[in-house]
């Protein structure tokens, strides 16, 4: 709106002593009806709440036709840098739906989504988009083709930009230094280069990736190195905080919006015109500023912070079915304690995702180099009670199978690592079904969102299983009743809703009995003694479910003494 009335980059001025400002659009006053005194020399409608934006006191709220002031005891000057044209590098899981809210929200500004995977690009231009997300794909019909772009052009959409996002994959390094918890940035470091070589005059770059702390560093470096007349490349972190599932609601209602920069006039100039982005639905009280550092390090111990309640109640998961506490009572109990709260005290089979085992073994990585080994030590406890929570999972299903699995069929229900989404990577499914093979069990796996595909793709993965063995043990199925048909066992795996409103009296009629059900996310709490009722035994996490004497039933054959083979006692 302001780059439209008064240019793109928009600078105005003030002498000293009292300044008021009106922060509704609707008001342009001559001179300001609070004090009667002249606004500023050429009066500006600003948006609401723009007064906090740059420090100012707001001496009448921020309501509508309010207006704000601050003491000023020297001359000011803002500077604001309009943009109008945003190229995302990176059309995955954050680059994706993060720029498709911002191009919904800001109908002003054209934003151009690229990657380098021509079958990804296709994909969001199609009806099939590439990742599922509920309520994604409404967003991104709202506004592709009018102001929202996907394309492979990387060259000309950086050329075109002035914000450029950087939304690539920053894996775990697979080998030499630090690896298994460094974070390899080599595609950070690729699309920095590319940034520079396609760039000129004044652009801001954003990290949205999650990155080691002073990874901006490392592409300001670039960017100096391969410097050009005129050539004028700000470096801001925007970590996202998206859950998965949840991320289309995150992004339009976020908690927060946290911006990095250098706190220099060119780096707090850069910070405002990315502010100034968000501030088209965010409210400016929830737009936090902070120096790059902090940024980047705020996304790190967020994410820790939350894998290690994930970890912590699931140690006490551990001790509740030693004990026979219900872990979800225990959860509910300190939960309702205000200094602790309720979120992320879900016991279950462990979390996964792209982030929380990244990001801690990260963080451990990061003290480790910095000397600071007892803080590295208590970071990893959060990384191997997750996989501690893997292992005893699964030795609990063996232990019911009579000790063994092989050649039994197992039905595996749910492979995506939470719901609503088919994201798989890091999924609890694809260690379960690994120690499962291991023990040579036939697996029969089932996921409504999760292509089969994906799938093997996951279980062929180095480390977890070899192609020959997939492919005489995985057999993948479209049906939930199919992959149930003749099993030995039902492991649950993710928590899909569609999995409360399964006919269990028909699958338990079609297994071999006894019926196992292994309730690894605890969704089927509500039926426990309805399935008990039917002749399953019933097992969970973080909880003795009360077992029940094995009923008799039709189809399970009596056995005869006189059937069996008598046989003498030695003398």
């Amino acid at each position: 709106m302001l780059g439209a009335m008064y240019g793109r980059d928009l600078t105005f001025t003030s002498g000293a002593g009292r300044l008021c400002i009106p922060c509704s659009p609707s008001i342009t006053p001559i001179h300001c009806p609070c004090t009667g005194t002249p606004a500023v020399s050429t009066p500006l409608p600003l948006p609401r709440g723009w007064c906090r934006l740059y420090g100012l006191s707001s001496s009448t709220g921020t309501g509508q036709g309010s207006h704000c002031s601050g003491l000023l005891a020297a001359p000011l000057e803002f500077t604001m840098f309009q943009i109008k044209k945003i190229c995302c590098i990176g059309a995955g899981y954050v680059g994706g739906p993060t720029c498709s809210v911002i191009a919904q929200m800001c109908p002003d500004i054209k934003v151009t989504v690229v990657d380098v995977n021509e079958a990804r690009i296709n994909a969001w231009n199609s009806d099939t988009l590439p990742i599922y997300e509920p309520g994604l794909k409404e967003v991104v019909e709202s506004c592709r083709g009018r102001n929202l772009f996907y394309s492979t052009d990387i060259d000309k959409a950086i050329q075109e930009a002035d914000l450029v996002f950087i939304s690539v994959n920053t894996p775990t390094k697979t080998f030499g230094m630090g690896k298994g918890r460094a974070a390899d940035l080599k595609y950070i470091e690729a699309c920095a280069r590319r940034i520079v070589q396609n760039s000129n005059g004044y652009k801001i770059v954003t990290e949205k990736s999650t990155v080691p702390v002073r990874a901006a560093e490392s592409i300001r470096r670039i960017f100096d190195a391969n410097t050009k007349p005129e050539l004028n490349l700000q470096v801001l972190s925007n970590p996202e905080f998206l859950a998965e599932g949840t991320a289309i609601k995150d992004l339009k209602n976020p908690d927060r919006v946290l911006i990095g920069g250098d706190e220099t006039p060119e780096g707090q100039k850069a910070v405002r015109a990315l502010c100034a982005v968000y501030e088209h639905w965010v409210p400016t009280e929830k737009i936090i500023t902070t120096n790059t550092w902090s940024s980047e390090l705020s996304k790190l111990a967020a994410n820790a912070f939350l894998a290690q309640r994930i970890s912590s109640i699931n140690s006490i998961s551990a001790l509740c079915e030693a004990t026979g506490a219900d872990v979800e009572e225990v959860a509910r109990a300190i939960g309702m304690d205000q200094r602790i709260g309720n979120k992320f005290l879900k016991a279950s089979v462990g979390f996964g995702g792209s982030c929380f085992q990244k990001d801690v073994l990260n963080l451990v990585y990061l003290c480790e180099v910095l000397n600071l080994h007892e803080v590295a030590r208590y970071w990893q406890q959060v990384i191997d009670m997750n996989d501690y929570q893997r292992r005893r999972f699964t030795s609990r299903i063996i232990d019911c199978l009579f000790n063994t699995v092989t050649d039994k069929k197992i039905a595996v229900l749910g492979f995506a690592f939470k719901k609503d989404t088919g994201d798989t990577r890091e999924s609890s499914s694809i260690y379960i079904s690994k120690y499962l093979m291991d023990e040579g069990a036939k697996l029969h796996i089932f996921d409504p969102k999760v292509p089969r595909e994906q799938i093997i793709m996951d279980l062929s993965q180095p480390g977890v299983s070899p192609d020959e063995r997939v492919e005489k043990l995985v057999h993948i199925s479209t049906d939930p009743y199919e992959a149930c048909d003749g099993a030995h066992a039902i492991v649950i795996c993710t928590e899909w809703d569609m999995f409360k409103e399964l006919d269990f009296h028909r699958i338990h009629s079609k297994m071999l009995k006894p019926a196992f059900i292994f309730d690894g996310r605890r969704v089927l709490d509500d039926l426990h003694g309805e399935l008990q009722n039917i002749g399953f035994q019933v097992e969970t996490i973080g909880k003795k479910v009360a077992t029940k004497r094995i009923p008799f039933t039709a189809d399970m054959p009596k056995i005869n003494i006189g059937d069996v083979p008598h046989k003498k006692a030695r003398v």
